[in-house]
């Protein structure tokens, strides 16, 4: 498996650091996302290390979209939101913060305004582990 020992990711798929998991698998890895811009905020990786979408083979790009698809699914079903924010940025002039490809998954309302795009990058405050699990419940319950 590729993975790159300075990356933050690859160190939560290794268990090196810890995470409120939402969903596994043998390919990916669904984890809530440390500044929670809304509650249900998560992330879709690949366990393997490719930086952006440049490096990552088709497949398994396929593979994450519909496990982020899914996950979308069940974070609108989970938070009764009324729409879904996929976000995947490429690179550090499209304000990618972490190089290890990431779908963020988020759950958005009509009168959500403050959380514009440029926002998701620029404020939030990191949630409690007990919030995050929560949230990661949730999350899980809607996947039944």
């Amino acid at each position: 498996m590729l993975t790159n020992e300075n990356c933050i990711f690859c160190k939560i798929v290794a268990g090196q650091l810890p995470s409120a998991k939402v969903y596994e698998d043998e390919q990916a890895l669904v984890f809530m996302n440390l500044q929670q811009m809304q509650p249900g905020h998560c992330l879709v990786i690949p366990k393997e290390h490719y930086e952006n979408i440049f490096e990552i083979p088709d497949d398994l790009l396929g593979q994450v979209s519909k496990l982020s698809a899914k996950i979308a699914r069940a974070v609108k079903k989970a938070y009764t939101a009324e729409g879904i924010h996929l976000l995947q940025n490429n690179g550090t002039a499209a304000w990618q913060s972490v190089p290890h490809l990431h779908q963020h998954v988020i759950p958005r309302y009509p009168n959500d305004i403050g959380y514009d795009l440029i926002a998701i990058w620029t404020k939030g405050t990191a949630a409690s582990s007990a919030e995050l699990e929560t949230n990661a419940a949730k999350i899980r319950q809607a996947l039944i």
